[in-house]
């Protein structure tokens, strides 16, 4: 247990401490409960349904709905016993409200809200991409966002916690969604972005034809259904052709239009540091591309780490934060956390139906 981690927190005036605040992330097929305390990860504990979901060969909601009702009271008691506390040291509940699957996202809102009230302490509904911005911690606007994920691919201008404008997004399937996608159509078990990646470890990155998606394009826009579509085509035609190397040089175009579009984009706002967040952060090709054009451009780049990078709830806690301290201080947006005396219990909108976009 924190010492006096209940009632410092809670009425603002002992400024011992950031608030502890527990983080329920249920958007998918994962169910994460996470603590954070300002910026510190206490407990991250995520309920993993790949095994549930494998043979269907994706998500399949009104299983993955139910799973997380069947975990989720461990998952909490678990998150505590890691960060070595009781749930009335907790100072807030945030949980995710949206976008994600319909029936799974009620589950951690109704659990988290439910908590909350019980607890008599503020409920923080969180946007699930504002949980993957927050994933990066240490760093502090304003910063150029992609979010690359199995069900995203955004380019986000952040200016301030508070300023957070949409530059584009892909137009069909996600960056993460091709992954799985191409994977299961070359045989990969699920989830397909790291095993697809394994493989082309194996291949040549220019071993077949695939074409370039939005080839010609200048605008800040992705678009990977084409290149899906494409390899079925290959496969198809080709039922012989070499897995691995189909594999990397897929791997190399959905990387490589990334960095294209990324590129633009940092010319375009002219800002100087580049935050990668979501699932596909944790691809070994894109970091080390991420890198390269950093050092080109003269760019600081951050990653959050492996264990933030993937839907989990410490990012719905970390993104928690920053909602609390908006409602206790609203006039600091720049890192800072709330001056001492404040209120952070003070009324918060709990306006949690599930999605709304976040710019």
């Amino acid at each position: 247990m924190v010492e006096g981690s209940n009632s410092q927190g809670r009425d603002g005036t002992g400024g011992a401490h950031p608030p502890i605040i527990l983080g329920i992330d249920t958007s998918c097929d994962d169910t994460g409960v996470g603590i954070a305390r300002g910026e510190e990860v206490l407990a991250n504990v995520v309920v993993p349904q790949t095994a549930l979901h494998d043979r269907f060969g994706g998500v399949m909601p009104e299983l993955a709905s139910r799973e997380h009702l069947e975990v989720i009271d461990e998952a909490l008691e678990s998150a505590l016993r890691a960060a070595g506390l009781e749930l009335s040291d907790v100072d807030a509940v945030a949980a995710t409200h949206g976008p994600g699957l319909v029936g799974a996202l009620l589950v951690g809102l109704s659990y988290g809200k439910s908590l909350a009230w019980g607890l008599g302490v503020p409920f923080l509904p969180v946007h699930h991409l504002q949980g993957h911005l927050a994933a990066a911690t240490g760093v502090k606007p304003p910063f150029l966002a992609l979010i690359a994920s199995g069900g995203h691919t955004a380019l986000f201008a952040v200016r301030s916690w508070s300023s957070v404008e949409e530059l584009g997004r892909s137009r069909d399937d996600a960056a993460g969604e091709a992954f799985d996608k191409v994977a299961r159509l070359l045989g990969l078990p699920y989830p397909g972005g790291p095993a697809l990646s394994k493989l082309a470890e194996e291949g040549d990155d220019h071993g077949v034809k695939l074409p370039w998606p939005m080839a010609g394009s200048k605008g800040l826009e992705f678009s990977f259904s084409g290149l899906k579509t494409a390899v079925a085509l290959l496969l198809e035609r080709q039922p012989d052709v070499d897995r691995a190397d189909v594999a990397a040089t897929f791997e190399r175009i959905v990387v490589g239009s990334l960095m294209e579009v990324t590129r633009r984009a940092l010319e375009a706002t002219g800002l100087r540091r580049l935050v990668i967040a979501g699932g596909v952060a944790a691809n070994r090709r894109l970091r080390q591309e991420v890198a390269a054009l950093g050092a080109e451009l003269g760019v600081a780049t951050t990653f959050p780490s492996p264990a933030l990078a993937t839907d989990n709830g410490a990012m719905i806690a970390l993104a928690g934060r920053l909602a609390l301290r908006g409602a206790a201080n609203a006039a600091s947006d720049d890192g800072a956390e709330p001056s001492e005396g404040h209120d952070q219990t003070a009324a918060l909108a709990t306006d949690a139906s599930p999605y709304l976009p976040l710019a």
